[in-house]
């Protein structure tokens, strides 16, 4: 899961340039906020694509490559909130966010970094594929090695 993280951080920091030079490039025509916005959505997909092909390279399952990129951007609107709401909290409230939006940018691109690895890992690249939605609910919700507050994992029991 280390070498996963880490591949996943090396793809975000390629996200994040591809998010800057989208934000810049597009921020002349269309404005500072649609800028932004659409940038996410450039960024993510080429992350996307690296994450499929390199950080979870032979995890999960391999269905409809437009549906898994669907998945991807669906399991990543946490992360997506987290980002982008840095990004505009801090260029409403910081004059220098807004004429120099890479730094905003910056932060929210590490807002957003550790649900995005979380949920991608959980409902995008998973090892296991659930069998039910119950299943899926509890896979997303579960943290690794976790004990439940109150009883035994394996036998459901109640505290003594």
């Amino acid at each position: 899961m280390l070498g996963q993280f880490f591949r996943f951080g090396v793809v975000g920091a390629m996200g994040f340039v591809w998010d800057a030079g989208t934000t810049y490039a597009l921020r002349p025509v269309i404005g500072l906020t649609a800028a932004v916005l659409i940038s996410y959505f450039v960024a993510a997909t080429i992350n996307w694509l690296f994450n499929r092909f390199w950080t979870f390279r032979g995890v999960g399952p391999r269905g409809h490559i437009v549906l898994q990129w669907l998945q991807f951007l669906a399991a990543n609107s946490f992360g997506f909130l987290l980002n982008r709401g840095a990004v505009f909290a801090l260029c409403f409230t910081l004059p220098i966010c807004v004429r120099y939006p890479v730094l905003p940018l910056a932060v929210g691109a590490f807002a957003g970094m550790g649900a995005n690895f979380t949920l991608s890992r959980r409902l995008v690249f998973r090892e296991k594929t659930p069998e039910t939605p119950l299943e899926l609910a509890r896979m997303t919700v579960e943290l690794p090695g976790s004990v439940l507050p109150f009883g035994d994992r394996d036998t459901g029991s109640g505290p003594n």
